[in-house]
């Protein structure tokens, strides 16, 4: 009997990398490729529409737009911008998505669609050059039409070999772009203008992660010389230590992973901070690995609890702040509460190989209805190409008025047996 998986949406023709949601439309946004080895395996950016249909979630390919040699490694929304970190640079791709114009552009006469038309559910071939012969006309008139425009290139690393943007973050108000690469770097850009607003040497390693606080005070940044270090503006605010408390770690032997901002929920000014901590060194026994829940105005540790001996490769907050998404270099997926990090989901490799990123579905309007009868949605993918859907059943609860009216029910009963029991009790 074989491993236990989550639904598979999707499977693309290269590795994947990344993958988001956009929650204006509801498209499944996802990337990767071969880079640029001359191995046959294209690079590109894949769009999807999600569905709920007869209670099955499954996921159409609308467009595809190739990014020739270069691979997209990870990226980030922002409004209808997609900001791709690719080799060294920072490609910025604008996307718009419309329904098709019925009967207003005839089909060829060879009966082939252009490149971004999307094919009917179990049509033939696997590609997204739309070639379905005499069906693409009425393909053009029922579905909806995506198209993609390159905007802007940034250099994120200037690294003298194998140059790489790490990492690439939009601030909540899309005013900023950030990137993080493999020099130790963190390069700030003014959105949309692209005038560099400051750069600075973060780490002396290569960065893992990024991310901006909510109201652009504070930078977070991991790298891999063990640092997790906070900044305000390019001057070192303060520099994170997830053990203090642990004397039983060392230093060294562990190194921070991932780190996220996140909401609070019903706490409006409140604000946290996650980060994940993974063994510096494999071992034959592979040790814990750690989430920390700080503060995420005074940088003060809350809770910090293992998550595991699987090492962890990338870490996804949802939008309310109430879920974590973890992902492993094993395959394995699993979902954590925010506020007790406990876990509430988890399966064991269900991709076959390391786990590249996660997205939850958005809390907007477009997704409430593909949530169906979930209270959580996350999407995974891997190198193995898939990209999985990983759902969460509403947990079943009673309203507190139903209590206490139990355990009024229950008091009155056992005084009555107490009474029968013992006459004169009362």
């Amino acid at each position: 009997m074989g491993k236990r998986r989550a639904p598979e949406l999707y499977r693309a023709p290269f590795p994947l990398y990344t993958v988001n949601i956009d929650p204006k439309t509801g498209l499944i946004i996802t990337a990767g490729g071969g880079g640029a080895s001359k191995t046959g395996i294209k690079n590109g950016v894949h769009f999807l529409s999600l569905e709920l249909v007869g209670g099955v979630h499954s996921a159409t390919l609308l467009h595809t737009h190739e990014t020739d040699t270069r691979a997209t490694m990870n990226m980030c929304l922002g409004g209808d911008v997609i900001a791709a970190g690719q080799d060294g640079s920072c490609s910025l791709m604008k996307f718009s998505h419309h329904p098709a114009k019925q009967a207003q552009k005839p089909a060829a006469k060879d009966g082939a669609g252009d490149k971004g038309a999307a094919r009917k559910r179990g049509g033939k071939g696997q590609n997204a050059d739309g070639g379905g012969g005499g069906d693409a006309p009425q393909m053009k008139q029922d579905s909806p039409q995506v198209s993609v425009e390159d905007v802007a290139v940034v250099q994120g690393d200037l690294s003298p070999q194998d140059p790489c943007v790490k990492c690439v973050r939009f601030s909540a108000d899309l005013t900023l772009l950030l990137s993080g690469g493999a020099d130790g770097y963190v390069r700030v850009w003014e959105f949309p203008s692209l005038k560099e607003k400051f750069n600075f040497k973060a780490h002396n390693d290569e960065l893992e992660d990024i991310d901006i606080s909510h109201d652009k005070k504070h930078i977070v940044t991991v790298g891999r010389d063990f640092a997790c270090s906070v900044w305000s503006g390019d001057q070192l605010a303060v520099g994170l230590c997830w053990h203090e408390s642990m004397p039983q770690i060392t230093e060294k032997t562990y190194r921070y992973k991932a780190c996220r901002f996140a909401k609070v929920e019903d706490q409006k000014d409140a604000l946290r901070l996650y980060t994940i901590q993974i063994p510096h060194k494999r071992e034959r026994k592979p040790p814990q690995c750690y989430i920390t829940k700080w503060d995420g105005r005074a940088f003060l540790p809350l809770l910090t609890k293992p998550c595991g001996n699987e090492v962890i490769s990338c870490l996804a907050v949802s939008d309310s702040g109430t879920f974590l998404g973890l992902g492993t270099v094993t395959g394995s997926v699993g979902i954590y509460i925010a506020f007790s990090l406990q876990k509430l989901y988890y399966i064991q490799e269900s991709h076959g190989i390391v786990v590249t990123d996660l997205t939850f579905l958005p809390d907007a309007p477009k997704s409430k209805a593909i949530k169906g009868d979930n209270e959580v949605v996350m999407l995974s993918v891997a190198v193995d190409s898939r990209c999985q859907m990983h759902a969460l059943s509403n947990r079943r609860s009673f309203p507190l008025w139903l209590v206490l009216f139990f355990c009024g029910v229950m008091v009155v009963g056992v005084i009555l047996l107490l009474q029968a029991l013992f006459p004169g009790f009362i």
